[in-house]
């Protein structure tokens, strides 16, 4: 059968996500769930650089507001007597006082890289700033993990790319925007045409399996996605529409471990603050309706939301109303089994900066051996090679 290019296109277009498939998710064909009590995460990645002194604001310090005088938010909600949380994460304030919000300030790496590809590498690969590796850190954890599991650990990442985070040696994760729509597509009378198809291509040939595999899957997906109808309402943004994904497949008995989403741009070298409000009112709706879902359902003590951002932004503003790349940030952490709570250390030091940049006091691979020690239950000395022990958050 001969394959016009526009038609390989389009099949090279549903088999994305599957050219980044393992064979480990062919498992996703048998009715396995996790068990009841199996913790879950959830990453939510602030493309573009989130600034963290405008998200934790140091509330008493001059220095801040000097440094910022048109940017510095003057209306924070109280968190401490020397720390706010900007006005548009107010559903993050309430989960502050209720014991369900951690917050690491300061974190970062050594010889922090300020560009967006090769910091946000970086912090997907889990590298130093001078090592090169093509696997993600969440996608080694899958390799570690399929090996010794029962169940074959899956991870999904809600876009319709796979990040670098989620790729490991052996087995990757699968991305996928909308479990509907790539249902259907697999589901189109040529693809299906196209699922015992042979060629003498090795390539191609390839692309033919890995479109099968995408067609078998696809249908499980949707189905475990559909499985428990939400009675949350959720908001109409497209992160919102992420969420509810997510919190879907949650629900169901699907034998998913690891979610990933990302929501931006947050590169605000101008007229910041009205960008970086917008991009929270997104994060504070849909993580408002996400909580609750979860909580109705009984899930929110299994549940843990993770956020991060590649960098930070200058202590100083520029001169557009904005701030240029920077160092380091703070991350959140979300659950209803947090062992710690609230600030988990002290704000950025203003006073002692690097030619004008934050110097990082925690190292982020440290947060993710955490994650992945405490909350995944993997051994994270072999998927970081990380030895300087964890935090007790979780």
């Amino acid at each position: 059968m001969l394959i016009k290019r526009r038609e390989f296109l389009k099949i090279s277009s549903l088999a994305t996500a599957s050219l980044l498939m393992p064979n480990f998710l062919k498992a996703m064909t048998l009715d396995e769930a996790l068990p009841s009590n199996q913790n879950i995460l959830v990453v939510l990645q602030f493309t573009g650089g989130n600034d963290g002194l405008n998200t934790i604001i140091p509330a008493k310090n001059d220095i801040y507001f000097r440094e910022r005088k048109t940017l510095a938010i003057q209306n924070s909600l109280s968190l401490t007597d020397e720390a706010g949380i900007n006005p548009s994460l107010s559903y993050f304030k309430e989960l502050f006082d209720n014991g369900e919000l951690s917050v690491m300030n300061n974190v970062g790496y050594p010889n922090p890289d300020k560009s967006h590809f090769r910091s946000m590498d970086i912090w997907q690969s889990a590298s130093r700033s001078d090592e090169y590796l093509d696997t993600g850190w969440l996608g080694r954890f899958l390799d570690e993990e399929c090996y010794r599991c029962e169940h074959p650990t899956q991870a999904l990442e809600v876009d319709d790319m796979l990040s670098l985070a989620l790729k490991g040696n052996n087995n990757k994760a699968f991305a996928f925007k909308d479990p509907k729509r790539l249902y259907q597509t697999s589901q189109e009378k040529y693809f299906k045409s196209l699922y015992d198809h042979h060629h003498d291509d090795e390539t191609v040939s390839y692309l033919y399996q890995t479109l099968g595999s995408t067609i078998n899957n696809a249908g499980y997906i949707f189905d475990k996605s559909k499985a428990k109808k939400t009675e949350q309402t959720y908001p109409n943004s497209q992160l919102g529409k992420d969420f509810k994904t997510v919190a879907s497949l949650i629900k169901s008995d699907i034998n998913t471990q690891v979610y990933y989403l990302s929501i931006g741009s947050f590169d605000t070298h101008v007229n910041q603050n009205d960008r970086q409000s917008k991009l929270f009112s997104d994060i504070n709706e849909a993580v408002k309706s996400f909580v609750a879902d979860m909580k109705s359902n009984g899930l929110f003590n299994n549940v843990l939301l993770m956020t991060f951002s590649e960098f930070g932004r200058r202590v100083a503003q520029n001169a557009s109303n904005g701030t240029d790349h920077g160092t380091a940030n703070q991350m959140f952490f979300i659950s209803g089994n947090l062992k710690k709570k609230g600030l988990l250390n002290a704000l950025p030091n203003l006073q002692n900066l690097n030619e004008g940049d934050l110097i990082y006091t925690e190292d982020f691979r440290k947060v993710y051996a955490t994650i992945l020690k405490n909350w995944l239950k993997a051994d994270s000395s072999k998927v970081l090679g990380w030895k300087n022990g964890v935090y007790d958050f979780v």
